[in-house]
């Protein structure tokens, strides 16, 4: 049975691990707390600049029998990452500025768990067919268009 009491007991306790976790990350790494809070804040900052947009397509491309926002998001995404992991790689950008666009924005901006559920809810909906062209257009597509954004990139970019 649900219990609001301990829905809140266990959010403290996962907040105090997350915090311990955090605190022994420094410890290990000798990383500075102002320089660790530093890049937490440019991940946090591109994710919800990321979450926005994603937001923003998901309302303005309509899902009737086709989750075509969320693999419109995640093909997208796939290949700026692509570009943005060659491009630090080659030290084009800076690791700051990897981390605010990458694993921030386009962290937030592409999505594993709307892929899974829209793909539930196609399967659901006995629309197997879709389900399977949806899986199979992901899992080809986005990592193709990754490598596409490494390749332009370095061509473009190097």
């Amino acid at each position: 049975m649900y219990s609001p009491n301990r829905f809140v007991f266990s959010c403290l306790l996962l907040k105090n691990e997350f915090f311990s976790i955090f605190l022994h990350k420094l410890e290990v790494t000798n990383m500075p707390a102002q320089f660790m809070l530093q890049q937490i804040g440019l991940v946090a900052l591109g994710g919800a600049i990321g979450a926005g947009l994603r937001y923003i397509i998901g309302n303005w491309i309509s899902y009737e029998t086709f989750p075509i926002a969320t693999i419109t998001v995640n093909l997208v995404g796939s290949f700026l990452l692509g570009i943005i992991a060659l491009s630090t790689s080659q030290n084009i950008i800076s690791s700051e500025l990897a981390l605010f666009l990458g694993t921030g924005m386009i962290g937030a901006f592409t999505t594993m768990s709307a892929f899974s559920m829209d793909t539930i809810e196609l399967l659901q909906n006995g629309n197997t067919s879709n389900a399977a062209i949806y899986v199979m257009l992901t899992f080809s597509l986005c990592p193709i268009l990754a490598w596409s954004g490494w390749l332009l990139g370095d061509k473009f970019l190097v």
